[in-house]
């Protein structure tokens, strides 16, 4: 097994991205939207694993703003789907408080890294 297998971040980042899976499949969506979520919330993922990997706090620091970056895309995205009335305000919530849960933990684990010298 690998370090970043057994972080609660990463499993709850992959929730957060079967989430959005879920929400594409079961609503109709323009492709390009379809295709600009899935990538974000794939990156949250794949850059918090890489920045796992990283044997430098800045390194890893980097990595880890990468993937709130990407956290805040995803967040925007569904902002915007919820305006335009194309998903529900369940499923909004459902995400919204994921990627804010998300985005403290990945706070607190980049501003560690950047404190501690």
């Amino acid at each position: 097994m690998f370090d970043f297998e057994k972080l609660d971040v990463y499993k709850k980042a992959k929730k957060f991205y079967s989430a959005n899976l879920n929400l594409i499949r079961g609503n109709n969506l323009d492709r390009i939207i379809e295709n600009q979520l899935s990538r974000a919330a794939l990156s949250v993922v794949l850059n918090l694993v890489e920045g796992s990997g990283r044997f430098s706090k800045a390194d890893r620091a980097h990595f880890y703003v990468m993937s709130r970056s990407s956290l805040f895309e995803c967040t925007a995205v569904i902002d915007i789907l919820r305006d335009e009335k194309m998903i529900s305000i369940e499923s909004y919530s459902n995400l919204y408080n994921k990627s804010e849960e998300l985005s403290k933990i990945l706070f607190t684990m980049i501003r560690n890294l950047k404190i501690k010298k």
